[in-house]
Parts: C-alpha cells; structure tokens; sequence
C-alpha cells in the first residue's frame, strides 16, 4: 500500500496518490472486515467456508485492482478499502491456525504463524522486485499473487475444519 503512488502510475491512475491515504484506507477496511468476517464465520458455523469466502473476494478484488486502468483516485482509494476488507480474514485465518494444534502447542502456533505470514513478504517482495526487470512491476505483481493465491487455496483445502470441534487434547 505504502507503494500507491508508484502503482498508481503504472495503472494510469487520475490524480495525485498518497501512499500514507492508501495505508489508512486499507487499514479502515480491515478493521471492518475483520469484525464481519468474524460473524460471518460464526453464523454460518464454519471457518473453511468464510476463509473460502474472504480469499475469492480478495482474488476477484485484486484482479479489479490489477485490470481496471485509468480510475480516478477516489476509486483508486474505494478498492484499497475493499482489498482491505477482505483481507480481513486475519482473527479467523490464526483461529484455525491455532486450533489444528493441541493445547499443550497452541499458543506457541498462535503466535508463530504470524510471524511466518510476515517473514513471507520478504521473498514475496524479492520475487516481485526480481520479476519486475522482466515483465514489468504490474505484471510481476499479478504473477507472484497468482502464485500466492494458489498456494493459500491448496492449503486451505488440506486442512481440516475446526468450527465445533472440542479442542482439548494434546499432541
């Protein structure tokens, strides 16, 4: 987000592009869809489903993000808001990290697996900065997604669902 200014141009955007503005408005969405995705998995009983749910909405989002040239800024900052709200997903995503575990490691898994998430971004980052001499930033951008995208939704698929389960038990 900080790097709109930057995309911005690449994506033929109309008006000035302020990357602290499109930090704040993707964080406004989080906090958003951080609360909806969190009821949302609790009424419809399953954290798999609005996992499912949250990643199809950032993937469609992320294509509109990629694919719609020429939008004003104000349109520009309304799909930064919606990318972030879908990638409120965060509580839910380390809720289920956190209960494929045991509780004698459970905790050790909560606060590890973010760490993990965010030790990502560095060879995310390195790839996009690498792609980027040969296909272009925008470009490079959509194929490191593509690649991520993938991967979440193959391991969304391999883990199980823990929405009701009892989860006192050791490992």
């Amino acid at each position: 987000m900080i790097q709109s200014p930057e995309l911005s141009r690449l994506l033929n955007v109309k008006g000035e592009i302020n990357g602290g503005a499109a930090v704040s408005y993707h964080y406004i969405g989080i906090a958003i869809g951080s609360f909806f995705i969190g009821f949302l998995s609790q009424w419809m009983k399953s954290r798999k489903k609005v996992l499912y749910l949250s990643m199809s909405f950032l993937l469609l989002f992320t294509i509109v993000f990629f694919y719609f040239r020429g939008m004003t800024s104000t349109m520009f900052y309304m799909i930064i808001g919606i990318l972030g709200f879908g990638a409120g997903y965060w509580a839910v995503f380390i809720t289920t990290a956190s209960e494929q575990f045991g509780t004698n490691i459970r905790a050790t898994v909560t606060t590890t697996v973010p760490n993990f998430v965010r030790g990502a971004t560095v060879p995310i980052t390195s790839s996009v900065l690498f792609l980027s001499k040969y296909y272009g930033l925008v470009n490079a951008g959509i194929i490191v997604g593509a690649v991520c995208f993938l991967l979440g939704i193959i391991a969304l698929y391999l883990i199980k669902e823990t929405y009701g389960n009892d989860l006192d038990y050791t490992e």
